[in-house]
């Protein structure tokens, strides 16, 4: 009886040891991040409007966080396979993604058919935002926005904007711009903000919405005149010139901007801790004088505000996109 006592006891002892070796650590269901190099994808080509600030973000992340901080870019299909690329990676925290308006908000209701969804993506933190700016020829006789409109409307369908190409912010604020006053103007895409902008200072169009950091050399040397922004409050380097709500029109914000998304699928322990680091590097003074160099807005948007940020702008940009029936394959 002593000996199946003992060896019961030994089998017990043995069985409660198994259990506790296979159940996960404290440690394992709340893993400190980071403990290796982490990496941002970036969905656009080295040197663009989306590269630069993340690779100054990364820098100072990197010294945060004790870990390098690759950049890697993945540029093709507006966006498409970068994001792709992205998720294809292991949902651990090491991988980010450095979203934006395009893939992030326009392609989901641009695109007929698109890889990817909302929800597989969770925004984290915001970086930066480019503002455009409506504008036209110095020689125009049009003073202010309201001056535009007027004559659009005393001259349906005979003036035409240029943008950057169809499905691009400069092209879907054009849209959002008719379906807001009412005006009648033809769309004319180019291959590029450069030749747009050069269309409009040859007057072969009527108008543009331009990226801000495109058009701000034309508007200092006086060859075009700045109506307004599209920015909530005025721009530093156009103090003069009014915001779209302040020239009279509403619901007129917009801005290509670009903000730090995890998967979905990543531990929320994880993706808060990420979360915290990329807040606490958006905060350095430096970092943010150097992202304001760059032409754009730095970011003050995290958490639950830069993910409602996200959708509103996912919401306003279906609207303009099914006001204006453009569709991408």
């Amino acid at each position: 009886m002593k000996h199946t006592t003992t060896a019961a006891a030994l089998c017990s002892l043995l069985c409660i040891s198994s259990w506790a070796t296979a159940q996960p650590s404290p440690g394992a269901a709340n893993e400190k991040w980071p403990t290796r190099p982490v990496t941002i994808i970036v969905p656009g080509p080295p040197g663009g409007s989306v590269d630069n600030p993340i690779r100054l973000l990364g820098q100072k992340l990197g010294s945060l966080i004790g870990q390098p901080v690759v950049v890697v870019n993945k540029p093709g299909s507006g966006g498409i396979i970068g994001t792709q690329s992205f998720l294809r990676a292991p949902a651990d925290g090491y991988t980010l993604l450095a979203g934006n308006v395009g893939p992030q908000a326009i392609n989901y209701s641009a695109y007929r058919s698109l890889p990817y969804k909302p929800g597989e993506l969770k925004p984290l933190v915001g970086v930066i935002s480019f503002p455009n700016v409506l504008v036209v020829n110095a020689s125009s006789s049009d003073k202010s926005v309201a001056d535009l409109v007027a004559e659009l409307k005393r001259h349906p369908q005979q003036a035409s904007f240029g943008s950057a190409g169809t499905g691009q912010t400069s092209h879907l604020m054009g849209e959002l711009f008719k379906l807001r006053t009412g005006v009648e103007a033809v769309h004319v895409p180019y291959k590029g903000s450069a030749p747009a902008t050069l269309a409009l200072l040859a007057s072969e169009t009527r108008f543009q919405f331009d990226n801000l950091t495109q058009a701000l050399p034309h508007i200092q040397s006086q060859k075009l005149r700045a109506l307004a922004v599209t920015s909530e409050a005025r721009v530093a380097a156009l103090p003069q010139v009014p915001t779209m709500e302040e020239a009279g029109y509403k619901n007129m914000v917009s801005s290509a901007w670009v903000g730090i998304f995890v998967a979905s699928a990543v531990p929320a322990g994880v993706a808060s801790q990420i979360e915290s680091a990329v807040a606490t590097a958006m905060q350095d003074n430096e970092l943010r004088d150097k992202l304001a160099q760059t032409g754009g807005i730095p970011s003050s948007l995290a958490g639950a505000k830069f993910a409602e940020f996200v959708q509103k702008d996912i919401d306003k940009w279906k609207e303009a996109i099914d006001s204006s029936g453009v569709k991408l394959d």
